[in-house]
């Protein structure tokens, strides 16, 4: 390439300006480099402020001639390039000079885009559990065709021939946070949607505490959202994390219309316990013995048979038969989906 350099550098000082511009990626790229260190050098090299933005992560990185942070707010670009991989735009690149652009402005931001994508297609985008909601709404909407969908999952880092989970989420605890630790060795981004968290990942391995969970269980990432979102529905406190495979019949609760549900005689008298018996009557139901109800609640289990013959008369339902058990779990279930407490 030097050699090169020295036979074209009679053609002029621009052309020779535009090899060197070539030379001194190619130098670049032979090293590994990332992201800030790509802006850096580029910055360096074009005297200005260099940016580079990724669409999928949101994440911006401009950087000043001496190396440092570039400051807020910044300036209109004086020029732009957009960064592509696989015929697809992934990010920006720009340069910020004052006054008007240099002969080589064109040519540094050239260099540093086929730079940039490379470093993204090389190392993937920049670890941040945090995406550009746009992007992941167009991965779980309905509305969205396979190659929108595509696109968007590209963009956000995810490989083409991985399966997503999608999972919704409510807590107190910050979304990122949570999407780092569902799967903290492979590819997973969160955004929030409304008032619903979307976690996108290829594998849920676990949640933390403080954290209302549900799954989908559909390939089709637009089924599995809408499978999260009734899953989130069934958590409680004593069950925080709902998959929908596991919700089975109990699913079809989802699609009853609210006043369908009021108006049964079993979810209003469940309505109508107290804090104390709801409680009793949840562990019953969901171990079906009074004996191992009693130790999950520390009581004696002459305890818990008396709360559940007063709880029994309150719902008349006889809650030592199959069919009276079913019943109330039915209605407790029902009545949860309707007034949702304690939410994170």
């Amino acid at each position: 390439m030097e050699a090169l350099a020295k036979r074209l550098s009679h053609l002029g000082p621009q052309v020779e300006g535009m090899l060197k511009v070539v030379m001194f990626y190619d130098t670049l790229m032979r090293r590994r480099v990332d992201l800030p260190a790509l802006t850096r050098a580029s910055a360096g090299l074009a005297e200005c402020v260099v940016g580079i933005r990724l669409h999928g992560t949101g994440r911006v990185v401009r950087t000043t001639p001496d190396g440092r942070p570039a400051p807020e707010p910044p300036p209109p670009a004086s020029t732009t390039m957009p960064i592509t991989l696989d015929d697809e735009e992934i990010g920006t690149a720009w340069l910020e000079r004052p006054g008007r652009p240099g002969p080589l402005d064109e040519a540094v931001l050239d260099r540093l885009a086929i730079a940039a994508a490379a470093v993204v297609e090389k190392y993937g985008p920049a670890r941040t559990t945090m995406a550009d909601p746009a992007l992941v709404e167009l991965v779980i909407s309905a509305e969205s065709d396979d190659a929108a969908r595509a696109r968007a999952l590209r963009l956000l880092g995810f490989a083409a021939d991985l399966p997503i989970r999608v999972a919704a989420v409510r807590s107190r605890v910050p979304l990122d946070q949570v999407a780092g630790l569902v799967c903290p060795s492979r590819p997973v981004k969160a955004a929030t949607l409304g008032d619903v968290g979307v976690i996108l990942a290829t594998t849920l391995d676990r949640f933390p505490e403080g954290v209302r969970v549900g799954v989908g269980a559909a390939e089709s990432p637009a089924e599995s959202w809408r499978e999260a979102r009734t899953a989130l529905r069934f958590t409680t406190a004593r069950e925080p994390i709902a998959e929908y495979g596991d919700l089975g019949a109990l699913a079809l609760l989802a699609q009853v219309p609210e006043e369908c549900l009021r108006d049964n005689a079993d979810v209003a008298a469940v309505g109508r316990l107290t804090a104390e018996d709801l409680a009793t009557l949840d562990v019953y139901c969901a171990t079906g013995s009074q004996r191992r109800a009693a130790d999950v609640l520390h009581l004696h289990h002459s305890s818990v048979s008396r709360r559940l013959e007063q709880i029994g008369r309150t719902l008349g339902i006889d809650l030592t038969e199959p069919t009276g058990l079913t019943r109330a779990r039915l209605a407790l279930t029902a009545s949860h989906l309707l007034d949702p407490a304690d939410e994170e």
